[in-house]
């Protein structure tokens, strides 16, 4: 390894499980002899741009170990994406000065497929501007749509978290249904993708239980379908208990909670869809709904995260670590399924160029017939990823015992960034 130092920054919405790839990151970089600091951008490429590094040296061993147990992204994220090189090319050559300044040659950038381009067009820059740095991805959404990889990091927990509480939800519903609510809807993150709607299934263990419907991004809304099915439901069992993803659309391609805003990736910013399937039921079948959003919740639930995602989490980090002792760059450290049961897996590589900006969503054979539910493809390839507990210590308070960290900041050595 170069003796330079590494940067390591978190991307987009964070996970259950995202600072366990950040001690994976620490604690493996602190054992190598060749390696220099591990520097952490505050708040994401922002912070890279703005120069505001933390130097996580000074954490405590203690404190970084407790990294794999916190929620949240400890050194702080941001949404933003930075435009092509030939587009923004001041915003990449700052890079490439902070990165001189800073004795940084190595990149760790942990996040989607966004954070996948962005690592990868440094890696460009750098070879041009004479600064090669070494730059590694590492895999991290909750929307599981990266491809390549078996599956990203923090979408087991959320999975985890998604089918247990509409199950708990379920019961509720049931116990209340002939005298109050008879439709729950539970909706989930997922724009493209419904791989978290489709986690909800796994807590019907068995035909007709809960949730009896799921509604994907990939398919189609048909209004018809979907109030003949939930009446349906209702008249057999009492209740219906539904999850929505975010992303769901009409026929026309529409979303179905579009407010009309875009974020700062350009992407719809969507308004909820819960409401809007609730005031449909209500209208056309009568029914008494009640809807709740996981919104935060199911990313930030590290109490009931999943022990395997804990640990692909931590094994992507270290293996970023071993990749750049390697000598490798422009590559991501993905997870390769060895089989379903019992569940095994290991750490594989793949290229940023061929992760970048790609979404992987759920295949056709993941979802039944109908468009209502999973299969039990789908069932075989969720259930090893939920497998397992990994609860944080908690305290003589009956809380979770988080860490939280007061940054050393890396002293400033560039005059502040304007754009």
């Amino acid at each position: 390894m170069s003796g330079k130092n590494i940067l390591y920054a978190q991307s987009g919405g964070v996970t259950p499980v995202i600072n366990a790839t950040a001690c994976g990151v620490i604690e493996t970089a602190r054992a190598e002899t060749e390696v220099g600091n591990v520097l952490a951008a505050k708040d994401g490429i922002l912070g890279v741009l703005d120069e505001q590094l933390i130097d996580t040296s000074a954490m405590t061993t203690q404190q970084v170990a407790g990294l794999r147990h916190t929620p949240g992204g400890i050194f702080g994220s941001c949404r933003y994406k930075l435009k092509s090189i030939e587009d923004s090319r001041a915003e990449y050559e700052r890079l490439i000065e902070v990165f001189k300044a800073h004795n940084i040659g190595h990149f760790f950038y942990n996040g989607g497929g966004d954070s996948a381009d962005t690592a990868y067009k440094v890696s460009q820059i750098g070879e041009q501007l004479g600064f090669p740095v070494q730059c590694i991805g590492i895999p991290k959404t909750i929307d599981n749509d990266l491809p390549i990889t078996d599956v990203c990091p923090g979408f087991p927990s959320v999975a985890k978290y998604v089918a247990v509480s509409i199950m708990e939800a379920s019961l509720d519903v049931m116990s209340m249904a002939s005298s109050s609510t008879k439709v729950f809807i539970l909706e989930v993150m997922g724009r493209h993708a419904g791989w978290i709607a489709a986690a909800g299934g796994l807590a019907a263990r068995n035909a007709g239980e809960a949730p009896q419907i799921i509604l994907f991004p990939e398919v189609a809304f048909d209004l018809q379908a979907f109030l003949q099915r939930v009446d349906n439901v209702v008249k057999q069992s009492g209740y219906c208990s539904i999850v929505v993803s975010e992303g769901v659309r009409d026929a026309g391609g529409k979303f179905l909670s579009d407010s009309g805003v875009r974020d700062a990736f350009g992407h719809a910013q969507l308004g909820g869809v819960a409401p809007v399937v609730a005031n449909l039921i209500k209208a056309e079948l009568g029914h008494k709904c009640h809807w709740a959003v996981s919104d935060y919740l199911q990313r930030s639930a590290r109490h009931i995260a999943s022990r395997v995602d804990v640990e692909q989490a931590y094994a992507v980090g270290k293996a970023a670590v071993e990749f750049t002792a390697a000598g490798k760059t422009g590559v991501m450290p993905i997870i390769e399924r060895l089989s379903d049961d019992p569940y095994q897996w290991q750490i594989a590589e793949a290229e940023l160029g061929k992760l970048a900006n790609i979404e992987k969503t759920v295949p056709a054979s993941f979802i039944s017939e109908d468009g209502f539910h999973i299969t039990d493809a789908c069932r075989g390839y969720l259930s090893p990823l939920i497998q397992g507990e990994d609860y944080p210590p908690y305290g003589s308070d009956g809380l979770p015992q988080y860490v939280t960290v007061k940054h050393k900041m890396a002293p400033p050595k560039l005059d502040s960034w304007c754009e």
